[in-house]
């Protein structure tokens, strides 16, 4: 695949365009995944989306973007497992070119529970997919990102990470890892050109919360200055932007979307 030049002095060049650049955004058939890979594929980028079970809705998503002309392709892949972030990798690259850009999205369940109802190994699912995952992705995508002196790591955290949530501690602290990691390995890859940031959005209702209490939405909104709920493409366009040109000097951030929620 054609790499893209510097941009040439006194030329146009438009900053927000993802215009020959390949990207991942892993568990995107859905949800705020979904939303987040239809913004890169319309900015311009090719966007391999990702799921792990549903084949159905997947083939469903895959069939949407194409209907809306965007460049994508459906890759099936467990993003916790090494040989298939491997093998999710080699296909991406064989169908769209390298991977310049990748949207860490997938997670599992998320129950609220006081910490005498949760056990170890759901701590440890959690820090699967927002650790080790991040951990996988990275160390598999590096050398391309590294050799053109370009690239960008686009984490999903949370704001229960910094509004302390009760009945959250095992989600809470597998997004306060992998917010420490964001950090560190932004320091360490700032000079190879490569950008890792974190976004963190407010309880954005989506498919998966269909099912939630009313009574939980109301008291919600009430703490949200904005006065309304987040919608999929309030997180979208951030992650278009930080996946272009004009976030270059912005890493190591997280960044919160939750309509001016302040933490404690």
């Amino acid at each position: 695949m054609a790499e893209i030049a510097p941009n040439p002095a006194g030329s146009t060049f438009d900053h927000l365009s993802l215009e020959g650049r390949v990207a991942l955004v892993t568990g995107s058939t859905t949800g705020l995944g979904k939303a987040m890979a239809r913004s890169l594929a319309k900015a311009g980028a090719r966007v391999a989306i990702n799921y792990a079970n549903n084949q159905r809705r997947a083939e469903q998503t895959l069939t949407e973007f194409r209907e809306a002309g965007l460049q994508v392709e459906l890759f099936r892949a467990s993003v916790i497992d090494p040989e298939e972030v491997q093998r999710l990798a080699d296909e991406v690259r064989d169908a769209l070119g390298p991977i310049d850009i990748v949207v860490i999205s997938a997670t599992p369940e998320q129950p609220l529970k006081p910490i005498e109802e949760y056990d170890w190994e759901f701590y440890a699912q959690l820090l699967d997919f927002f650790v080790k995952s991040p951990f996988l992705l990275a160390q598999t995508l590096l050398p391309h990102m590294k050799e053109q002196q370009w690239g960008r790591i686009i984490n999903i955290g949370s704001e229960v990470f910094h509004q302390a949530w009760p009945n959250f501690s095992a989600y809470a602290a597998a997004k306060g890892a992998q917010h420490g990691w964001t950090r560190s390995l932004a320091t360490e890859l700032a000079a190879d050109g490569i950008t890792v940031n974190m976004v963190s959005p407010g309880w954005i209702p989506v498919e998966r919360h269909e099912k939630d209490p009313q009574e939980d939405k109301d008291e919600y909104l009430t703490k949200v200055p904005a006065g309304r709920f987040g919608v999929p493409d309030d997180l979208a366009g951030l992650i278009s932007f930080l996946a272009g040109e004009s976030s270059s000097f912005i890493t190591g951030q997280d960044i919160l979307v939750n309509g001016g929620k302040i933490a404690p």
